[in-house]
C-alpha cells in the first residue's frame, strides 16, 4: 500500500516574476485538515535536489497560511529554485485496530519548480506538483473496488491480511466503496478549485501503481 498519487500542473505563464504568485494561488486552495490547519513545513532548494536547502522552516509551532508562506519564500525567488510545503488533509481511512472507518488527517505535500531547477524537472512533473498521499485512498486496494475486480491480493503484512479478510464481508466492502468514493469526490472538488484559481495549461492526475489513475477513479465512481 505504499504507492502514492499525484496531481501535476503545467501553467500558462511561469516566468520568474510569477512563480510565487502561481504557487500562492495553488496554496490558497489547499483543503486543510479541520484538526490541523495551516502549512507546518517549508523548504526552498536551489539548482537540484542534491544541494542542501537554502531555507528550511519547521512551522509546526505556528502553522502558516498561503500568504505567509509566500512572504517567507519571496527572498529566494529564482528560476532555478524549488519550493516545498507540507500540511495535512482529511480523508476516510480504515482503522484496523478499531475495525471501523474514520476521517483522519493525512500527509499532503505541495511542490513548485522553477523552469531552470534540476535541468527542467518541471517538464515531466509540472510547474506545480501535489503529493496526495497513498494511492489506495482513491483507488482501493487489491482491485477490490470498481467493475473489474482484480485477483485477490497477497497480503504483505498481518495488518493487510486482516484488512483483506474484513473486506470479504459484503457490508464492509460496501463501506469501502462508499468511503473511497467520498475521498475521490474530495479530490475532484479540490481539482475544480485549482482550475479556477491557477492559469493552467495542462493538469494530470496520476499515481505510481495505476497505469491510468484518472480512469480508475472514474470507474470507482461509476460503480456505486
Amino acid at each position: 500500500m505504499s504507492n502514492h498519487a499525484y496531481v501535476s500542473i503545467w501553467c500558462k505563464d511561469f516566468s520568474e516574476p510569477r512563480i510565487l504568485e502561481q504557487f500562492g494561488a495553488l496554496l490558497a486552495t489547499v483543503p486543510f485538515s479541520a484538526t490541523a490547519p495551516g502549512f507546518d513545513y517549508l523548504v526552498v532548494r536551489a539548482v537540484d535536489a542534491t544541494e542542501s536547502p537554502i531555507l528550511e522552516q519547521d512551522l509546526r509551532a505556528v502553522p502558516l497560511d498561503a500568504n505567509s508562506v509566500i512572504e517567507l519564500a519571496k527572498d529566494h525567488l529564482n528560476n532555478d529554485s524549488a519550493y516545498e510545503v507540507r500540511t495535512g488533509w482529511d480523508l476516510w481511512t480504515y482503522d484496523d485496530a478499531l475495525g471501523r472507518w474514520q476521517v483522519q488527517p493525512q500527509p499532503l505535500e505541495v511542490f513548485c519548480y522553477g523552469e531552470d531547477y534540476d535541468d527542467g524537472y518541471w517538464r515531466e512533473f509540472g510547474h506545480l506538483e501535489i503529493d496526495l498521499g497513498f494511492e489506495h485512498f482513491f483507488t482501493g486496494h487489491g482491485g477490490l473496488l470498481g467493475f473489474r475486480r482484480g485477483e485477490k491480493a497477497n497480503p504483505e503484512s498481518a495488518e493487510e491480511k486482516r484488512f483483506l479478510e474484513a473486506m470479504e464481508r459484503p457490508e464492509n466492502l460496501r463501506n469501502y466503496q462508499e468511503k473511497t468514493t467520498e475521498n475521490i469526490r474530495r479530490l475532484l472538488e479540490w481539482v475544480r478549485r485549482i482550475e479556477k484559481a491557477v492559469p493552467i495549461e495542462r493538469l494530470k492526475m496520476w499515481s505510481e501503481g495505476e497505469e491510468n489513475f484518472e480512469s480508475r477513479i472514474e470507474e470507482i465512481l461509476a460503480a456505486r
